[in-house]
């Protein structure tokens, strides 16, 4: 049976929106993917690294969700990474107040012994020297290995993110990322410049206005469905990944339609995290629910059209 080890942070996030603030809250990229992906998918492990100020109600919340913890390490007299922000009246632009590294600064991901030949690897945002240990570890390549990145380490690790790119098979940026790596405005070239460095499939976020898939030739568009209640987009490109990986696991198929659904999955559990503080409406959430809100995704999309 298959299985998804997902790679991150666990941390706390300080959240400061126009319509209130949210106090420490459960964030990080490695929360919002397992949690994502365990609506789709039950054999989820987490590697991260958190400080003894995590609490115990916290890991409460992956194990209630049987998402096994043994890959995540408390480290003695460190605290958790904490990120404090706050977001525009349009949310789509954010102000970081305080970020505090604390004990991500001293991360050496052990993947357990259970999850050294997981199927699927999600890698999620970190720097890349630490992503590519997670893949040294593996004792046999996963089927597939996602990666989450971001322009902070094309900034500051450019070679060690050029190294790792070589190692995965698709990488998921959002559209500044995308033109930054490649150096490319229209992202139709961007994705063949990045997909020459190495990953064979690209995702392309682009927030409100849906996600971009590129294999070859061949580009699928995912729109994001129009909410009447948007809350906190933290979290939301996290639970993207998480849906998408959850997905294909549930498929047990890596090929280009399979992943156009696991793009619509992603999407759809990303619109239900928005409606909420942090993570709190992913936690609560049901299988009717998504069902539903999926239901919605077709009917926005399809169509029928008759050539002429």
């Amino acid at each position: 049976m298959s299985q998804i080890l997902a790679v991150g942070t666990m941390a706390f996030d300080e959240i400061i929106t126009p319509f209130g603030q949210s106090g420490k809250t459960l964030g990080g990229s490695a929360s919002y993917i397992a949690l994502a992906a365990q609506k789709l998918f039950n054999d989820i492990g987490i590697v991260s690294v958190i400080g003894e100020d995590f609490p115990d109600a916290f890991l409460q919340k992956f194990i209630d969700r049987k998402i096994d913890i043994s890959g995540v390490e408390k480290l003695k007299g460190e605290k958790t990474f904490y990120w404090k922000g706050k977001y525009h009246n349009d949310l789509n632009r954010r102000d970081t107040l305080i970020t505090e590294i604390n004990c991500l600064e001293h991360f050496k991901p052990i993947v357990p012994d259970a999850y050294k030949t997981a199927d699927f690897l999600m890698l999620g945002n970190l720097h890349p020297a630490i992503q590519q240990l997670v893949i040294d570890q593996m004792t046999k390549r996963p089927k597939l290995i996602a990666l989450d990145t971001m322009n902070f380490w094309m900034n500051t690790a450019w070679d060690d993110l050029m190294t790792l790119l070589k190692n995965i098979d698709i990488l998921i940026v959002n559209d500044e990322e995308a033109r930054q790596l490649s150096k490319e405005y229209s992202l139709v070239r961007a994705a063949k410049t990045i997909q020459a460095m190495g990953p064979k499939y690209l995702i392309i976020k682009k927030g409100e206005h849906g996600a971009l898939l590129f294999h070859g030739k061949n580009i699928f568009f995912a729109p994001a469905l129009p909410l009447e209640d948007v809350f906190d987009p933290t979290g939301a490109g996290d639970t993207f990944a998480g849906g998408f990986i959850g997905k294909l696991a549930q498929m047990e198929d890596i090929g280009f339609s399979a992943m156009k659904n696991a793009v619509i999955c992603g999407a759809n559990l990303a619109s239900f995290t928005v409606e909420k503080f942090g993570a709190q409406r992913l936690e609560s959430l049901t299988k009717l629910e998504i069902k539903d809100r999926l239901q919605d995704f077709i009917n926005l999309t399809q169509f029928e059209i008759e050539l002429v």
